[in-house]
C-alpha cells in the first residue's frame, strides 16, 4: 500500500481558500459554533433510546417471540442512527469543542461492537484522505464477490453483483463485529500505521478485546442468561438486528461515492495526484436527498457528503446551510457538485454503477 501519496498544495484557482473564507464568514455572521448544538443532544438521546429501549423491553421476557424479533430489528435502526449521528461526528472531533466529550461519545463505536481506533484509521485517515483512490481507500477495496472500483480485479461473478449486493450489505456489520476489526488492526500494526498515529499496538489489542467482550456480553450472554427463549431465537434476533443495520449503514455510505458522477482514481506513479485535496473531494463525492428533512435527521447529514468531505470537523447539523455556499462556489469555479435529488434516485444510480463495474473489465489490472 502506497500511503505516501500526496496532493498538490498550491491551488491554481483558489477554490478552497475562497470557500473556506465564505464558510467561516457564515459562522461569524450567525455567531454560532461549528460544533454540535441542542439539536445534537436531543438527537443523541433519541438514537440511544431507539437502540436501548427495545433492548430493555426484550430483556423483560414479557413479549411473544415475534415481537422480540421485531424489537431486535428496531435496535438495528437505532444502531445505525447512533453510528450515523453520534459516533461519526464524535470520532471526527466535530460533536463538541470538548475533546473529552468527543472521546467518550466516540466510544459508542465499542458499544455497537466495533473499534473506534480501527474506524478512525480506515475512515478519517484513509477514506477521507484518499477518497475513491483504488488500493488506498479501503471503502472501495476488492471484496470477495464485489467490485466497487473500475480499477478493481474483475471476476465473472461481478456481472451479477447489482442483484446480490444489498444482501451482502446486510451482513456488513455482522462481519465488522466478528472479523473486520481484528483483520484491520493486524494490518495497521504490520504497516506501522498504529505507531505512526501515536498509539501502541498492545494497548489497542487490549482495548479491542475488552470492547468485544463487553459487546457480546450484553447482546448475547445476558439474553441467554435471563430469557426463557430458545438459543436459536436469541441468535436470530442478533442476526436480524445486524442485517437491518448493515443494509442501512452500507447503503448510505455507498450512495456517496459508488454512484454516477463521482470519479475513481489510481495512485499517480509520481506519488502526487493531479488535483488538490479539496477539488479531489468534489470530484469523488456525491450528495443525495438534500431536501428530505427526515433522511437528513436520521443519517446524520451524511446525505451531504460533499460538505462533510470538505469540512469533516464541522458538525453535520450545519451541512444543510453550508450546502448552498459550497454549491454556488463550486459553480463559480466551474467545478462539479454531484447531487442526486432523492434517496431512491441515488439508489438507482448506485445499482447502475454496480452493473457497470460488473460488466467493465477493461480498466482491471
Amino acid at each position: 500500500m502506497q500511503v505516501s501519496l500526496k496532493f498538490p498544495r498550491q491551488e491554481t484557482n483558489q477554490f478552497f481558500a475562497v470557500l473556506r473564507q465564505r464558510v467561516n464568514q457564515y459562522f461569524q455572521e450567525k455567531n454560532i459554533s461549528k460544533n454540535g448544538n441542542t439539536h445534537m443532544v436531543v438527537k443523541t438521546i433519541a438514537m440511544l433510546s431507539i437502540y436501548f429501549v427495545p433492548y430493555a423491553l426484550i430483556l423483560t421476557g414479557w413479549l411473544p417471540g415475534w415481537a422480540m424479533l421485531l424489537l431486535a430489528m428496531v435496535m438495528g435502526v437505532g444502531m445505525s442512527g447512533i453510528g450515523f449521528s453520534v459516533m461519526h461526528d464524535s470520532n471526527h472531533g466535530s460533536y463538541s469543542k470538548n475533546s473529552t466529550v468527543n472521546r467518550i461519545l466516540g466510544h459508542t463505536m465499542e458499544l455497537l461492537g466495533g473499534s473506534s481506533f480501527t474506524w478512525k484509521m480506515q475512515h478519517n485517515l484513509l477514506h477521507h484522505t484518499y477518497t475513491n483512490v483504488y488500493e488506498l481507500d479501503e471503502d472501495i477495496d476488492d471484496k470477495p464477490i464485489l467490485r466497487l472500483s473500475p480499477y478493481g480485479k474483475w471476476k465473472k461473478i461481478h456481472r451479477y453483483q447489482h442483484w446480490y449486493a444489498f444482501l451482502l450489505y446486510s451482513l456488513a456489520t455482522l462481519g465488522w463485529v466478528t472479523d473486520k476489526d481484528f483483520v484491520q488492526l493486524i494490518r495497521y500494526n504490520r504497516q506501522g500505521l498504529t505507531e505512526k498515529s501515536g498509539h501502541r499496538p498492545g494497548i489497542e489489542w487490549a482495548r479491542l478485546i475488552a470492547g468485544k467482550l463487553v459487546y457480546f456480553g450484553y447482546t448475547l450472554v445476558i439474553p441467554f442468561m435471563v430469557l426463557d427463549a430458545p438459543w436459536w431465537g436469541i441468535l436470530l434476533g442478533f442476526v436480524l438486528m445486524h442485517m437491518v443495520s448493515g443494509v442501512l449503514i452500507t447503503t448510505v455510505f455507498q450512495l456517496a461515492h459508488v454512484v454516477e458522477g463521482p470519479s475513481h482514481h489510481e495512485p499517480e506513479p509520481s506519488g502526487v495526484m493531479e488535483n488538490t485535496w479539496a477539488i479531489h473531494q468534489l470530484l469523488t463525492t456525491a450528495n443525495f436527498a438534500r431536501k428530505n428533512r427526515l433522511i437528513t435527521w436520521f443519517v446524520g447529514g451524511l446525505n451531504f457528503q460533499v460538505e462533510h468531505h470538505l469540512f469533516p470537523h464541522i458538525c453535520h447539523v450545519h451541512y444543510k446551510h453550508l450546502s448552498e455556499i459550497v454549491r454556488k462556489t463550486a459553480k463559480e469555479f466551474n467545478l462539479p457538485y454531484h447531487d442526486h435529488p432523492t434517496f431512491w434516485k441515488a439508489v438507482a444510480s448506485h445499482v447502475r454503477t454496480l452493473k457497470l463495474f460488473g460488466h467493465q473489465p477493461a480498466l482491471a489490472k
